[in-house]
This record gives structure tokens, sequence and C-alpha cells, in this order.
């Protein structure tokens, strides 16, 4: 389904967003016990460090989480000790440094947009922390199997043309946290379904660890 007639559809009543769409979404792993204990971690809140304040959303890679935290303990704390040390509704929009680290949190006070003004995207060196703490922003997740690149990779981003019918969508709000590691093509700030698209996000991008 092409994105014109896919989003016509919208506008008719269909409703995608409540379709799970079969394909490859993240990074994939045959070892089944290895996924379960890395699920079973994650769920454990053993990389809390005293972060209360949300929990990971269901579509997070527990394996690469576990992988990634893993290899890199000290940026990982230091960003969840200051998520749950900080007023993150007071604090004012920007640029924010981890102080000790060369993490720069991002205090985003945005809007979403329609689907179809949105951009997919990737990243190899970076891991995105999504974190909605006012409002709800929806995310959506894209096929590898039928997205392609449109453009060349720099500086550490690409985008893709994919086929929205196969896309997942999810709703972030305060009660949950996204990670998106270079295997989870995603989009950000989509239109939900209420009359209110403000949004405060809190962006980290966390170092991908080979």
């Amino acid at each position: 389904m092409k994105l014109k007639t896919f989003l016509l559809s919208l506008a008719v009543g269909a409703a995608p967003f409540q379709v799970m769409a079969e394909g490859i979404y993240t990074r994939q792993c045959n070892d089944e016990v290895k996924v379960a204990r890395c699920e079973e971690w994650m769920e454990s809140g053993a990389w809390r460090n005293g972060f209360e304040k949300a929990e990971p959303h269901e579509s997070v890679n527990a394996l690469d989480f576990y992988e990634q935290y893993s290899k890199n303990k000290e940026q990982w704390n230091a960003m969840f000790r200051w998520l749950e040390e900080t007023d993150l509704l007071a604090i004012p929009g920007g640029k924010h440094p981890i102080e000790g680290t060369s993490l720069v949190v991002s205090v985003e006070d945005s809007k979403n947009g329609p689907l179809e003004k949105r951009q997919s995207e990737s990243h190899r060196k970076k891991i995105d922390f999504q974190y909605v703490v006012k409002g709800t922003e929806r995310f959506g997740i894209i096929d590898h199997e039928t997205s392609i690149p449109n453009c060349e990779y720099k500086p550490d981003v690409i985008h893709y043309d994919y086929d929205v019918s196969k896309a997942r969508f999810y709703d972030s709000t305060p009660d949950k946290y996204f990670l998106f590691f270079p295997e989870d093509w995603h989009i950000a700030k989509i239109n939900n379904d209420t009359d209110n698209q403000d949004i405060r996000v809190i962006v980290v991008k966390l170092d991908y660890v080979e």
C-alpha cells in the first residue's frame, strides 16, 4: 500500500494503529534462552540506579539494552540518576549536560505532526533514549524488509522510504520510555488521536558500543 493510499484510508475510518503488522522491526536473535534472560534482567530493574519515574516500553529490545548497559554502565547510570534527581517538568527547555559525562540532555517542548510530514530514521553511533514527560507522543517503528534508504548516511542518521501499512505505532506517555538502537528504524512526534498534540520530551543520545 502506498503512503497516499494509506493516508486516504485513515480519512474514511480505518484503524491501522490497532493492527500489529508482521515483519522485522528490531535486531533478531535466535537464542531464545539468551533473549529470555535479557527480558528478565530488564524487568528486574537492575538498570535503574534509583530511577523510578518510568518503565521501558514493551517495544524496547531487551538484548540490546542488556548488552549496551553492560558495556557502558557508567554512562547509563549517570543518565538514570540525572533523570531521577531532576524535576523534568520544571527544568527549562534546551540542552543540559550531565556533569562528569559526555552526555547532553535535550529537553524539548514540541508538537506532534501529521505522519506524512515526519521522517523515519535510524542511527549507528548513538542510541536514542526518548521519554515523554508531558502529553502523548506517537512513535512509529518501520519494517526492515519493506523499507529502503532514501539518502546517504550522515552524520549519524539515515532516512527511509517505507510501507506505512507494515509500520507499528505506539503511544508514548510519562509512565514509559523508549530506546531506539541501530536496528530500530523509527518515526517520532506523530499526531496522536487526541485534541492535544503538545508534548515535552526528554532525549538523550547514548554511545552505541560495538
